[in-house]
């Protein structure tokens, strides 16, 4: 990747604001994930913006003060990515990655070729979030069964291709289903009623959590009825199967994630 120099990077905060519909004051909706709720609790505090330069807006998952969890397609493909909050005043920060490292199965072309991947990837920060981020716990347990009940929660759209939308941390609970047998990578998710409901634009590396908080998966792919691209399933890739990535990629920064059950 070719290297910015700090006054070009400097250059693309506004375009990267603009393009991600965040510059300015942040309005929308107030539901949504789709069909969701706002919320301002453990998972928002433990929860940033992941954005690039060509507009693309993601979820992470805060581990330790400059660590961020999310979704590997969310930090590939683009040539500069910048974790996002609003300080106290409400005005957009934007910290530049120090590292990203990809976990090693993904595969950016596994949708269209209807093959399985793991789509998650850990940020490094070059400095560490303000003391009001926590960090989330991860799950350890085994993966969730058929008729579980997770919470997903995202900083994406409140109604699909209403980017204006997006800024507000979001939450939905949904039902764990299983069209293809037990995941043991993935796990999908379902509304269980006719209202279009479920993960969006925006919401792909957020987490999605047990009823204690724990952090089951990282949100990768939605899926829409007819021409809906969400609101119909929500998928995840399941975190405590990559244990072995996540806690070795740490190690090496120094750090740890908090894992529990």
């Amino acid at each position: 990747m070719k290297r910015r120099s700090p006054r070009a990077i400097r250059r693309l905060i506004p375009t990267i604001l603009l393009a991600a519909g965040l510059l300015g004051p942040l309005h929308g909706p107030a539901e949504a994930v789709i069909g969701g709720r706002e919320d301002a609790g453990p998972l928002a505090r433990a929860s940033v913006m992941v954005l690039n330069a060509r507009g693309g807006v993601c979820s992470g998952i805060v581990l330790a003060p400059d660590v961020v969890l999310t979704a590997a397609h969310c930090v590939t493909g683009a040539e500069a990515y910048r974790v996002h909050y609003r300080d106290r005043t409400g005005e957009p920060v934007l910290i530049t990655p120090r590292e990203i490292v990809v976990h090693p199965r993904y595969d950016r072309d596994a949708i269209k070729a209807r093959r399985r991947s793991v789509d998650i990837a850990l940020v490094r920060l070059p400095q560490p979030l303000p003391q009001s981020f926590a960090t989330a716990a991860l799950s350890r347990a085994a993966p969730p069964r058929e008729g579980a009940r997770l919470t997903i929660g995202g900083w994406g759209v409140a109604a699909e291709g209403d980017h204006r939308s997006t800024g507000t941390f979001r939450v939905l609970e949904m039902t764990v289903v299983e069209p293809y047998g037990p995941g043991r990578i993935l796990v999908w998710l379902a509304n269980g009623t006719k209202r279009r409901a479920g993960a969006c634009e925006g919401d792909s590396g957020g987490p999605i959590a047990d009823a204690g908080g724990l952090v089951v998966a990282v949100t990768g792919f939605a899926r829409g009825e007819g021409r809906d691209r969400c609101g119909a399933m929500t998928q995840g890739t399941l975190v405590a199967p990559e244990r072995a990535f996540i806690d070795a990629t740490l190690e090496r920064w120094g750090r740890r994630a908090d894992w529990a059950e």
